[in-house]
């Protein structure tokens, strides 16, 4: 008897998910498999709803709250069977939570994953991104988390490309226009991509519109990068500089150790005669830091989550930031490098890669070559001038900065970097890092701190 039950939930799970492919491959409905799930869901004591793709996850969340716990990890749990308190661990059981288990799994990834062809509407968009908020959920991440923020993993790259081939499919413009239909997106690293690239051709309340959702993304993304940077206290203890006689600097744990032998065990009572303080005075000269990224069409993550992350350490004390974004010419970004939503509004994306011209306008700003880093954000994909910009970079180490070669700053951390610069960083003795931005928020603290 059990072995007929495993086989008929096992019938019942490969009836679930044959029926999702054709869904995703083919919109044409498949009858048998459609009765036959509809059959399943409802044995399941699952909403039918469950299997129109029509319906988004949130309504079916909204309609039946208790969903949303089964739903929250359901694709971290390697196995539902073994949640089962260990005396009901009976194979009917265990084989209806696996066929449950596949329902849900089978909405999340039909509603994420079958997107369509045609023009897309910001009604469309807005509910895509809240399914994917689901299935980010599923994951046991955040959502959003994947699409294009710090912290993602290698499904980000997947989600973003489908949520970029929304955005480019809808009439942004006309969206745009519209205070209403605007007012329903979720901004994104897509749609930012999109607004920065289509810029020039916005005016009036479109262009307003624009830059609230940009304005609404860069302080999304400034305040998760905040949480990794705020750590960072910038400057060496200067041990030359005597220590503050102030309360606050008080260093009660050394006082109590060094006044011990003035202990009176008569009167029970430690004398103090001499206070210890805690020094507390940096050095003060500022560290340089030169950030360059490469603005072509390859590198938008970097240009967006680089120029944020430069924003955020100009405004720690003792730090000098500098930042150019580069294409074919150079841009010196620096005096609005205190405001990123400025500096995206001045980068024009796309183009080529002219690195020498960068180097150009970024050498002169090396002072002291010891207390500066230079961060280089590119794929390193050079229009025939790879050896002179290789010089240039190589005569900057040389001097005593530190070189930070970035394939990109990205959320996967995905990288392509030309193998040819690759090899050449690694035998200078300055290998590119990883693309993950929390790894540059990592050397740039070590430098500074």
């Amino acid at each position: 008897m059990s072995d007929s039950w495993i086989a008929a939930d096992e019938n019942r799970r490969q009836v679930l998910y044959w029926r999702l492919l054709a869904r995703v491959f083919d919109t044409e409905e498949q009858p048998s498999l459609e009765a036959a799930s509809v059959a399943i869901v409802d044995d399941l004591g699952l909403p039918p709803a469950l299997l129109d793709p029509s319906v988004s996850v949130d309504t079916i969340v909204q309609r039946f709250p208790d969903l949303a716990t089964e739903l929250r990890g359901l694709l971290a749990r390697e196995d539902d069977a073994a949640s089962l308190p260990a005396d009901d661990r009976l194979p009917r059981r265990a084989g209806a939570a696996e066929v449950r288990r596949a329902a849900l799994v089978s909405k999340l990834l039909l509603n994420v994953f079958s997107t369509g062809s045609g023009s897309v509407t910001a009604t469309q968009l807005a509910r895509w991104q809240r399914d994917a908020g689901w299935f980010e959920r599923a994951l046991g991440a955040e959502p959003g988390q994947l699409r294009g923020h710090p912290g993602a993993g290698g499904l980000g790259g997947v989600l973003a490309d489908l949520e970029g081939d929304l955005v480019r499919r809808m009439h942004l413009r006309e969206v745009l226009a519209d205070p209403a239909l605007a007012g329903q997106l979720t901004p994104s690293m897509s749609l930012i991509e999109q607004l920065l690239r289509d810029k020039a051709n916005l005016s009036g309340v479109a262009l307003a519109n624009a830059k609230a959702l940009i304005r609404r993304f860069v302080d999304e993304v400034a305040e998760v990068l905040r949480t990794q940077v705020q750590q960072t206290s910038v400057g060496a203890v200067d041990r030359s500089v005597a220590p503050k006689r102030v309360f606050r600097n008080l260093d009660l744990e050394r006082t109590i150790w060094k006044n011990l032998t003035n202990w009176s065990p008569r009167d029970q009572r430690l004398y103090v005669d001499r206070l210890y303080y805690r020094r507390t005075a940096r050095r003060t000269t500022p560290a340089r830091l030169i950030v360059v990224v490469d603005q072509s069409g390859s590198m938008v993550d970097s240009m967006v989550n680089c120029t944020i992350l430069a924003s955020i350490f100009a405004g720690l004390p003792k730090v000098d930031v500098h930042l150019i974004a580069y294409d074919t010419h150079a841009l010196d970004l620096t005096p609005w490098v205190h405001d990123p939503f400025e500096v995206l509004l001045r980068t024009n994306l796309g183009g080529g890669n002219d690195g020498p011209v960068a180097m150009a306008t970024a050498r002169p700003k090396i002072a002291d070559p010891r207390n500066t880093v230079m961060v280089w954000i590119s794929d390193f994909y050079e229009f025939d001038r790879s050896q002179p910009l290789f010089d240039g970079i190589e005569a900057v180490h040389r001097s005593g900065v530190r070189f930070i070669p970035v394939g990109s700053v990205n959320s996967s951390g995905q990288q392509s970097v030309n193998p040819w610069f690759r090899q050449r960083f690694k035998d200078l003795g300055t290998p590119v890092i990883s693309g993950h931005i929390r790894r540059l928020v990592f050397e740039l603290k070590r430098f500074l701190t």
